[in-house]
């Protein structure tokens, strides 16, 4: 059943959509008979026909409402509506697990806090004879006050009989499921789920297992490349030690996990309270006033003997201490050497095969990528005489392979040209075009090749050239052969951005072994003795640090310092060659009146997303490692006063014509699209289904808004929609939106062809765009008039033109970058003010620091 604000369901008025699930929607309404706000479930009437679908609602509904426990979502009614059932529980403000999560590990602290309210949560279901079946981070609800709620009992199985039909506590028995029916969610399903056996109490000990796991290493216990993958995981592999992580867990809270993650359901704690028994006694060894150390008291008499005890004490401490860091290996601190200080973006570094000698490309000054040479013994460098050159391998026998025509990096690495040069000197000879990435085998025969399709993030690991062994969903970087020229490693990365894994896949693109995925994964390099990758990556956020992937998939720390790291080589004797990098992406303004610009950056991740008409409000986007890579949404003034904070939301945002809303998609899986107040009022969701959606902009009158929105499995396309939540589609699949025009009846977007075109809001046929446009024109907004259009060119400076779309004539209005262009990889998409006399514009910086960093193990 549809239901908006307003309506009622039973007695119940509702207020808004809060969410949903395979289960119902989930909605906030009043009862006025108590005066309390509450939230509604109800199944959709898609589903009401579906016996199963149904019987697993009442189910629910009753297994909650069996249940009284501040750590399990309290259940208040059940009715039905016009034939949809629902269900009535309390209201609860704040986020789910899965939402804390993606901000990366908890604190062990907060960690065991979380479990213990899970355990003692899931020993009253237990108790009752009550089975989750389908415990995971998004069934599991923190409030504001940091209490635990346990949500969605719609896979839970009642496995006590009834004791009593007038009994209060009596629950209800479920019907059998089919036997070898798979029920769960996979990731944190059970291994007696995987095969489709029957599940009891123990079912939910092992997914809580799998829940503390990730709340310590901020990592699945269980992850794979498909659902298959992960079920086999489930079933025969166990996941990297915690210890092996950055985080200092106590091996008691190692034990606890591992008990819980036992395969056979006869070895894991047999009950939720002995697993919370084992907590508190974690948080017991961990707390300085139930250590069991007691205060010794010393008569009066003898207080000269404390001098000595505490001399003696500290002798035998020690020797203590020596010996075991005799026996345990104990090893010095690695040492650094700082190599270059110029003020620039290093791209890529290589040992030589003596491994004194380096070669590196650099950016620095604001000049474009050219390459040096340096040595470890030394912190000269001098240039090679190459420029817009990138360094990419070098063999065993001094042969470099190089990306010429590269320019400066716009986005993460350039594509180019393949040549090969010896270090001896001449002139390269060119290849192989449109090449990404290459790495020699190490008797230098040949070379793995990265080869791009023409488009940004797209290509194929080829080897050799011309032949695919390996088709990534997105991007591929940072190639590299094993010492012994039988496997290669390389970066594989989601369709956007630099997320993504390390893959170990031998010369026919057999995948071998593949790391946890990451936020950032820049850099890649064998280890000295051959039987590792180390390569460099953030789990959360964009410090990234130095892990280790072994061929058996154990991954560990390396090293983290208090900056960002990308590993460039490792020698055969160990030493590793790093750079530091000072990542920024800023904002820079002109406010109205003023004759100078003023950089308006806030934290470390600052983008200009849209600017008002009067110029005065700046809207931007924070992403970085200030807000742990969570992104959030932020108003600025542009005379420079402080920027407040919206609420959550992605990296697209359009401020309303009115300045009283930001249109932005939430952080939701799959996103959705949500309204932010700019000052009072309540965030508002439009949209609540099972596509991806991101914003375009609003119709000039405010009335509704273009955005773009795509199924799990398909292609994108592009909708326009009220402020009520009603919406149809404007373009075919395929077509990527730019602006509105200014009469709001029309949606410029460029097909896949590459040609824009005109298409109807209200419907109907699309229209030709009359301008001619080059192939590196980026449309930003029509002019009030209608008559033409702003185009904007990326560059260091980038350049914003004007064309007419009655005579095609193209005029420069502005040319925009930093003063200090130093490290600037590029300046993204220019917002201007509705005079055009005030405007704001991001940019990238990276600012780099070569190391070589000798002791690491």
């Amino acid at each position: 059943m549809a239901v908006v604000a307003g309506q009622k369901i039973g007695p119940y008025e509702v207020s808004g959509q809060i969410g949903a699930g395979g289960m119902g929607e989930v909605y906030k309404a009043r009862d006025p008979r108590l005066g309390r706000d509450v939230a509604i479930k109800v199944l959709p009437a898609s589903f009401s026909s579906d016996t199963d679908r149904l019987q697993r609602f009442a189910q629910e509904a009753r297994a909650a409402a069996a249940l009284n426990h501040p750590n399990i979502l309290a259940i208040f009614d059940i009715g039905e509506d016009k034939g949809a059932p629902y269900v009535v529980s309390e209201l609860l403000e704040g986020e789910t697990l899965r939402d804390r999560l993606r901000s990366g590990a908890l604190s062990n602290r907060k960690a065991i806090d979380f479990a213990l309210q899970i355990a003692h949560g899931l020993t009253a279901a237990h108790e009752k004879g009550i089975v989750h079946r389908d415990l995971k981070p998004e069934n599991l609800f923190i409030t504001h006050d940091n209490r635990v709620k346990i949500l969605d009992f719609g896979l839970a199985k009642l496995t006590r009989p009834e004791e009593s039909a007038s009994s209060g506590d009596a629950p209800t028995m479920q019907v059998a499921t089919d036997p070898g029916l798979v029920m769960g969610t996979v990731g944190y399903m059970s291994p007696e789920q995987v095969r489709g056996k029957a599940a009891d109490h123990r079912s939910d000990i092992f997914s809580f297992g799998s829940i503390l796991y990730e709340m310590l290493s901020g990592k699945r216990a269980f992850h794979g490349d498909s659902p298959a993958d992960t079920m086999s995981a489930i079933l025969k592999e166990d996941p990297p030690e915690l210890s092996e992580t950055a985080r200092n867990i106590p091996p008691a809270l190692q034990r606890i996990v591992n008990h819980c993650l036992e395969k056979n359901p006869g070895q894991r704690f047999q009950s939720a309270g002995d697993v919370a028994f084992n907590l508190e006694s974690v948080t017991e060894i961990s707390s300085p006033s139930k250590s069991g150390l007691r205060a010794v008291t010393v008569p009066s008499g003898r207080r000269w003997l404390l001098p000595l005890l505490a001399a003696l004490f500290m002798v035998v401490s020690g020797v203590a201490i020596y010996v075991i860091a005799r026996q345990s290996g104990v090893r010095s601190a690695p040492s650094f050497h700082r190599l270059t200080f110029r003020r620039g973006t290093i791209l890529a570094a290589r040992f030589s095969p003596d491994g004194q000698t380096i070669v590196y490309g650099a950016a620095l000054e604001g000049k474009p990528v050219e390459l040096f040479t340096t040595r470890f013994d030394s912190t000269d460098s001098r240039s090679l005489g190459m420029e817009k050159t990138e360094i990419l391998s070098i063999s065993g026998n001094g042969e470099m392979a190089l990306l010429t025509h590269a320019g400066s990096p716009s986005g993460f690495y350039p594509s180019g040209t393949l040549a090969r040069v010896t270090l001896a000197g001449g002139a390269p000879r060119e290849i192989l075009d449109h090449v990404d990435g290459a790495d020699w085998t190490p008797d230098g025969s040949d070379l793995a090749v990265v080869h791009s399709k023409g488009e940004l993030f797209a290509n194929n690991l080829e080897f050799p050239a011309g032949k695919v062994i390996y088709h990534p969903q997105g991007w591929v970087s940072h190639v590299r052969f094993s010492r012994r020229g039988d496997l290669i490693a390389f970066a594989d990365h989601v369709p956007t951005g630099d997320d993504g894994r390390v893959v170990v896949v031998d010369r026919d693109g057999m995948r071998k072994v593949a790391s946890s995925f990451c936020t950032s994964v820049e850099g890649v390099a064998w280890s000295s003795d051959g039987k590792e990758v180390w390569f460099t990556a953030s789990p959360a956020g964009s410090a990234r640090a130095v892990y280790a992937l072994s061929l058996s998939g154990k991954e560990r720390l390396v090293m983290r310092v208090p900056a960002t790291l990308s590993l460039q080589d490792i020698a055969r004797d160990g030493r590793v060659l790093i750079t530091e990098d000072n990542m920024q992406s800023g904002i820079v303004a002109l406010p109205p009146g003023e004759k100078s610009e003023r950089n308006l950056s806030w934290f470390d991740w600052s983008l200009a997303l849209d600017l008002s008409p009067d110029g005065q409000n700046l809207i931007f986007s924070e992403s970085g490692e200030a807000t742990g890579g969570r992104y959030g949404i932020f108003s600025r003034k542009t005379d420079g006063s402080p920027a407040v904070r919206l609420g959550d939301g992605a990296s697209g945002g359009s401020l309303s014509p009115d300045g009283k809303w930001v249109a932005t998609d939430d952080l939701s899986s799959p996103s959705q699209v949500q309204l932010l107040p700019t000052g009072t009022g309540q965030p508002r969701r439009l949209t609540s289904d099972n596509m991806a959606h991101a914003v375009v902009g609003w119709l000039p009158d405010g009335s509704g808004l273009v955005y773009l929105a795509a199924d799990p499995n398909g292609p994108v396309r592009s909708y326009v929609m009220d402020l009520t939540g009603k919406s149809h589609a404007v373009t075919p699949p395929g077509a990527n939106p730019s602006v509105v025009t200014p009469d709001g009846k029309f949606l410029l977007a460029q097909d896949p062809d590459g040609s824009y075109v005109y298409y109807p809001l209200a419907g109907g046929d699309p229209k030709p765009f009359p301008a001619k446009l080059e192939s590196d024109d980026r449309v930003t907004a029509f002019e009030p008039d209608g008559r033409s259009v702003l185009v904007f060119k990326r560059g260091v400076p980038a350049r914003v033109v004007r064309v007419s779309l009655e005579t095609n004539q193209r005029e420069l209005i502005k040319e925009v970058a930093p003063a200090d262009v130093a490290g600037v990889q590029s300046v993204s998409g220019i917002i201007f003010s509705a005079d055009r006399k005030s405007y704001a514009y991001s940019y990238n910086r990276v600012l780099s620091d070569l190391w070589v960093v000798d002791g690491l193990k």
